[in-house]
């Protein structure tokens, strides 16, 4: 089992990273759609290539139901960074928490042994 000064330093690090994926996370999940556009004779209405891809963010709203938002093109690349940070904050926060549970373990054994 790891030292305590191990455990620290892992915590310390995890904090770091947990404060700099919070900077730039976004809550949701990505999808690109391609659509007709109402444009008469365009080539999308006769059974050409439809207009995309556009990006979507869509998440669970407050009352459970699914929403979501178009991008524009100049946000794209940040918002696929904020959604990548955001799946990377959870997987952090699940090791922050497991540290915490083995530390809680650790020090409870610590303290039945004196």
């Amino acid at each position: 089992m790891p030292s305590a000064a191990e455990f620290s330093a892992r915590r310390r690090k995890l904090l770091s990273e947990i404060a700099r994926l919070a900077d730039v996370a976004i809550f949701g999940t990505l999808s690109e759609t391609y659509r007709t556009c109402g444009r008469p004779g365009c080539h999308c209405q006769k059974g050409g290539p439809k207009h995309g891809p556009h990006l979507n963010v869509s998440y669970r709203g407050e009352k459970g139901k699914t929403t979501g938002y178009y991008i524009p093109k100049g946000a794209e690349e940040a918002t696929r960074e904020g959604v990548a940070a955001w799946q990377k904050l959870q997987e952090s926060l699940r090791e922050l928490a497991e540290l915490n549970k083995d530390r809680n373990l650790q020090r409870a054994r610590e303290a039945e042994s004196r």
